[in-house]
């Protein structure tokens, strides 16, 4: 469970003394739906594409209702990042994919999109544009880790479907906090 290696279980331990809200959480996480579209116009996801997945539809068909699995177009989903190089390469992080400019230009093309809002990878300014502003990361935790010192971001979409940032810097903290597990550098 990536929810105990990153954090969380160690969480609701501390907070609630048991595991059993860890436990009403993992489950619910598996109804969580994976993607959204704003607008038919904006794809928002976790991580990224996948080299198994062309349209929206093929999305839709998802089994959601389960744990996302280790490998596969659901764990692409969430484990994928975009790259300066063309076509798919093997991600660095040990699940998903890198996919190219090409890539998202293509599955842009085919699914009618404008934009491609993901997350998944800490950038200083809470977000930071890729493949030509067809695809865009979208940080919003400031300070990750409360030493990365990066800004957080949240997009925002008006009635007319411009979009802008609105930036983040994080709040005054009177201490750090007690953290019992290091998080990994994999994050940083």
């Amino acid at each position: 469970q990536i929810t105990q290696v990153y954090g969380f279980y160690d969480e609701c331990l501390r907070k609630y003394g048991n595991a059993n809200v860890w436990k009403i959480f993992t489950d619910l996480f598996d109804y969580f739906p994976l993607t959204a579209l704003v607008e038919s116009e904006i794809f928002c996801l976790h991580g990224g594409l996948s080299p198994s997945i062309e349209t929206l539809d093929n999305i839709r068909n998802f089994d959601r209702v389960q744990e996302v699995p280790h490998e596969g177009p659901m764990c692409d989903l969430l484990w994928s990042d975009p790259d300066d190089r063309c076509g798919w390469g093997i991600s660095p992080r040990g699940a998903g994919y890198t996919f190219g400019q090409d890539i998202s230009e293509q599955f842009n093309h085919s699914n009618s999109l404008k934009l491609i809002a993901r997350a998944h990878q800490l950038v200083m300014d809470g977000y930071n544009w890729a493949h030509e502003q067809k695809v865009v990361t979208i940080f919003s935790a400031p300070n990750y880790c409360y030493r990365c010192g990066n800004m957080a971001s949240i997009l925002e979409v008006d009635d007319c479907r411009n979009h802008s940032f609105i930036q983040f810097e994080p709040a005054p903290r009177r201490g750090e906090p007690d953290v019992t597990r290091r998080t990994p550098d994999y994050f940083l």
